[in-house]
């Protein structure tokens, strides 16, 4: 059940991202990328701190804010690779963190996905794949900037699940607001103009800063000191699906056949994964129950 209760939270931090790209879209067209992710970061940073200051040490805290820099890295080259590609370059080669994620495990900490988890994360690819409706096009700069996110993102996860388990997540998750919110804080003034945010930008950013950065990178921390990275990205891959509905009732925007398919690819992933993490914990269970007493 507590597996169950992990990825059901899990789940429901991507529905709040997939959510959140409707915001950010609208906001950012108003007010500069830079700048919304350090006032975001910032606000995030505010938050965790209010309820984590009485738990703080040093050692945690750097630790979060070195997890934190591969995830500012991603945040970053996600933007700046959206001005040399197409949203559907970017969106696809993005989701290759479900990639990024085991190979980074495997390759810093020797950990070795099951054949289960490898079916899971070559249906969330072409899941995605098909959810963007067609292969990324000719290949350029941007695609390759969007490519080191994608490593990133995947290097975050991969470092959340080998370094979370003996750490406050609080504070863990307040070391990564920080570290995000110097990164784009000292960003902004060299790639736009300073400004203020317009009234209409700040319902955005105190969504995205309290809702989508603080309490979810929480939650995700949290799951993070029990499931593996591999697990972790493929249940996140659900964001993309997320999106899309939230597209779909928020924006008007509407699904063809294949790109319906590529969301019940992702979803059937995550319900392989389920599954076969159920079946293990029943055996765990079964044979805990019969093993003799010790002596």
């Amino acid at each position: 059940m507590k597996r169950i209760l992990l990825t059901v939270l899990l789940v429901a931090v991507t529905a709040v991202w997939g959510w959140t790209f409707v915001v950010v879209k609208d906001a950012t067209a108003a007010y500069g990328v830079l700048g919304f992710l350090a006032i975001r970061f910032a606000i995030a940073s505010a938050c965790m701190g209010a309820v984590s200051a009485h738990r703080l040490t040093w050692r945690t805290l750097a630790a979060g804010a070195g997890i934190g820099v591969a995830m500012a890295a991603g945040y970053l080259l996600q933007t700046l690779g959206l001005q040399y590609t197409t949203p559907t370059n970017s969106g696809l080669i993005t989701g290759l963190f479900v990639v990024f994620a085991p190979l980074g495990a495997r390759v810093l900490f020797g950990a070795r996905p099951g054949r289960v988890l490898i079916v899971s994360v070559a249906a969330s690819v072409a899941g995605m794949a098909l959810l963007t409706g067609q292969m990324p096009g000719e290949f350029q700069i941007g695609d390759l900037l969007t490519l080191g996110c994608a490593a990133a993102f995947g290097l975050h996860i991969a470092l959340l699940s080998r370094y979370a388990g003996p750490h406050d997540a609080r504070v863990l998750a307040l070391g990564q607001m920080l570290a995000a919110a110097i990164l784009f804080g000292v960003a902004w003034p060299l790639a736009e103009p300073v400004a203020w945010p317009p009234p209409r930008v700040w319902a955005a950013l105190l969504v995205t800063g309290i809702v989508a950065s603080a309490l979810a990178f929480y939650v995700q921390t949290r799951v993070q000191q029990h499931l593996s990275a591999a697990r972790t990205a493929v249940i996140l891959t659900t964001e993309p699906v997320f999106a899309a509905l939230f597209g779909y009732w928020l924006a008007g925007d509407r699904l063809t056949a294949l790109q319906l398919a590529g969301a019940a690819c992702i979803l059937a992933a995550l319900a392989i994964e389920t599954a076969s993490g159920l079946r293990r914990q029943r055996a765990e269970t079964q044979a805990q129950a019969s093993a003799p007493p010790p002596t």
